[in-house]
């Protein structure tokens, strides 16, 4: 993974100190709130409905078990005992104090870590496929361009105030486990006729109050000019994106504006005009960028899947668990573990500090010292040999860790909706946490199979709802909170905007609508290896809104 060098250190360092000047001022009231607000946005602080937050930025995924250990030890020392991990692959402390930020800053210094940019109008954490480097459909280790774009990015002077945040996400694969179809910049490394790696590019793509499928920019781009071409859709952004209306001010609506015709035409002609001006990267620093990220010192193994099935034969629970949280490795003998952060009746995201702790400590026993985390809130142990799942199995039931529920039903995104946002309309943890507890029997979450559910407490979108083959998002009415359900979204290789199946459901109802919905899928579903979104697309909605409001949907509030 990634080092700092001494640039990166003599920044970090340099930042803090700035950061806790500027927090002094504030505490001594030299500073207003209106003042201090984008100094400390710049720095990933909010101030949400309770406290101060602040998020953690974790490039493309990446941790390390060290800096692990340091998070936990941030929790314990300044929070209250946990963090939650986010759709950004971030980590976000929802209960910090304004005094105490410079010595948390300070802290994930000495593990470089940091928390810049992880907010504001400027250009947020770069995500990517949490298997990179590992997935066995890899066409490349996409994390050497997304620390490209992370070192390019990090306090560019040029886009430090954007007309409105900007998100960028990568994959070198052909199964997008990154969503980059809802990202203001997605990339997507595939092959040309002539078999060359490259990216295509897609645009103008987000949730939130207009949510939009991002538009192929352009089919295939040289990696070595994705730098250069980045810089011309953030040029053309920075001058002709809204600034007069919040809502109005992502790039999307300005693709949706001018049309992607005209858009593609203005970055090109931005990007001729900047091409051979420093932005092209070579050769030489691509191979050193990619030194950081070569495979770890793997043993020779073989694959053990004749083993591993007469373990899972012997034991269900354990058999159930390699279904659906451990994946395929390039490298054989091992695999790709998934440790849920959705044990039922959970805070989705969650993880106290004990637990961080002993996550570090398996990485060390059991993944060469590395983790990953995922947009979807969970955690990856990328580099465990195969022969060590079983024993790795029994260390997770332990923590609670190994609920096999990754892809299913009860692995949902989930926002912090109501119970920490000053933003939100609803709450999103308890409806998340009611469905866990309805569908507590992996037999059946098995027998539904791949299923989404997303969830958010308003219209931003944290939860990425719209994307959900089930979403749920949260609204006030009258001072009462309904929750209205979309489906058919999908955030993989093949994006799509799910669709409203009617009026907002109070809360106590979600999980019993979310039973009839599931119901009517397997009743539909014409073999068992459709799944609920291919059914979907299939059937439509009627016979799913049929299932919930009956033959007349029910008038309420929402």
């Amino acid at each position: 993974m990634y080092r700092y060098d001494e640039f990166d250190h003599q920044l970090v360092t340099e930042r803090v100190e700035q950061f806790r000047k500027q927090v002094d001022r504030r505490l001594a009231g030299k500073l207003t709130e209106d003042q201090f607000k984008p100094l400390r946005l710049m720095n990933g602080l909010y101030l949400q409905l309770h406290a101060y937050m602040l998020r953690v930025n974790v490039p493309y995924g990446v941790l390390s078990a060290r800096q692990l250990r340091k998070l936990a030890d941030i929790a314990r020392r300044y929070d209250r005992g946990y963090g939650h991990f986010t759709t950004r692959q971030n980590i976000q402390y929802n209960w910090v104090s304004l005094a105490d930020t410079p010595d948390i800053l300070a802290d994930l210094a000495t593990v470089e870590m940091n928390a810049m940019q992880s907010s504001g109008n400027c250009v947020r954490n770069i995500t990517a496929d949490p298997f990179a480097g590992r997935a066995r459909d890899e066409i490349e280790d996409p994390r050497v361009w997304c620390e490209l774009i992370r070192q390019y990015s990090i306090l560019n002077p040029e886009f430090a105030y954007l007309p409105r945040k900007f998100k960028i996400a990568v994959t070198g694969a052909p199964n997008d486990r990154a969503a980059v179809g809802v990202h203001d910049i997605g990339l997507r490394m595939h092959h040309d006729a002539d078999g060359r790696p490259g990216f295509e590019v897609l645009v103008g793509g987000g949730q939130g109050r207009t949510p939009v499928i991002g538009k192929t920019i352009r089919d295939w781009i040289e990696p070595e000019e994705i730098l250069a071409y980045i810089e011309a859709i953030l040029r053309v952004y920075n001058l002709h994106g809204r600034r007069d209306n919040l809502y109005k001010a992502r790039i999307k609506i300005l693709v949706n504006a001018l049309g992607i015709d005209k858009f593609r035409e203005m970055v090109d002609a931005e990007w001729e005009a900047i091409r051979g001006q420093g932005l092209t990267v070579p050769e030489a620093e691509q191979a050193r960028i990619a030194q950081y990220f070569r495979p770890p010192a793997w043993a020779s193994l073989r694959d053990i899947d004749a083993e591993l099935e007469l373990q899972a034969t012997a034991d269900p629970a354990f058999g159930a668990w390699l279904n659906s949280n451990v994946s395929a490795h390039k490298a054989p003998g091992y695999a790709i573990v998934s440790l849920s952060l959705k044990a039922p009746g959970r805070e989705p995201g969650d993880l106290s500090a004990d637990k961080m702790d002993a996550v570090a400590t398996l990485a060390d026993l059991y993944s060469l010292g590395e983790l990953r985390v995922t947009h979807r809130q969970n955690l990856v142990l990328p580099d465990v040999r195969q022969a060590d799942l079983k024993e790795l199995f029994r260390e997770l039931v332990s923590l609670e860790l190994a609920t096999p529920n990754i892809g299913l039903l009860t692995d949902m995104i989930a926002c912090p909706g109501l119970d920490y946002c000053a933003l939100a309309n609803a709450r999103s943890i308890p409806v998340a946490q009611d469905i866990s507890r309805h569908f507590t029997a992996v037999d059946k979450l098995q027998e539904i199979g791949a299923l989404s559910i997303n969830i958010s407490g308003c219209m931003n979108a944290c939860g990425h709802h719209h994307v959900g083959n089930i979403g749920i998002l949260g609204v006030d009415k009258k001072g009462k909170e309904f929750f209205q359900i979309t489906l058919g979204g999908a955030s993989d290789q093949n994006a799509t905007l799910g669709d409203r199946l009617g009026p907002g459901l109070p809360q106590a109802e979600v999980p019993g609508a979310i039973e009839a919905i599931v119901d009517t899928y397997l009743a539909q579903r014409e073999s068992e290896q459709e799944t609920f979104l291919a059914t979907y697309r299939r059937v439509g909605i009627d016979p799913f809104k049929t299932a919930v409001y009956g033959e007349e949907p029910v008038r309420r509030v929402a």
